[in-house]
């Protein structure tokens, strides 16, 4: 399966994004709000500058103090990004996020987000895959 599979069974492509320069509590309001587990920080909403989790957050309020909420998204975003392609493999994928031990992957095409791919998008789309071959694997057997 292909990334572009897994982005049009999500029934969204929309990635949520905020501007270099916002607080990291504004960033951590979305967050919560909208119940997901990062934002992306773009200043136009298709150039991916970096990534804030709710991960780095957490890390940087238990390393630094609460101070962490009023500095910008900036200073803690992962700016170094693993990205994807829309014709990438699902299996690629999800051995770079293994091997990077993150949850949350832009996709982008000509140097623009398309869409954002996250752990669990991977796994519900391999294990769906899984479910088919088993199906067929069982018609064949029993000779349907």
């Amino acid at each position: 399966m292909q990334v572009q599979q897994i982005l049009k069974s999500k029934g969204t492509d929309s990635v949520v994004t905020v501007k270099p320069g916002t607080s990291v509590i504004d960033a951590a309001r979305i967050l919560a709000e909208k119940r997901i587990g990062t934002v992306v920080i773009s200043s136009n909403g298709t150039k991916a500058l970096g990534i804030l989790s709710e991960r780095d957050i957490v890390y940087h309020v238990a390393r630094t103090g609460p101070s962490v909420l009023t500095d910008k998204v900036d200073t803690y975003m992962t700016s170094n990004l693993v990205t994807c392609q829309l014709a990438d493999s699902a299996d690629s994928v999800l051995e770079r996020m293994t091997n990077g031990r993150f949850r949350h992957m832009p996709v982008v095409e000509e140097g623009e987000m398309v869409g954002l791919i996250t752990l669990g998008d991977v796994v519900k789309a391999r294990l769906s895959e899984l479910a088919m071959e088993k199906d067929a694997l069982e018609g064949m057997i029993m000779g349907h």
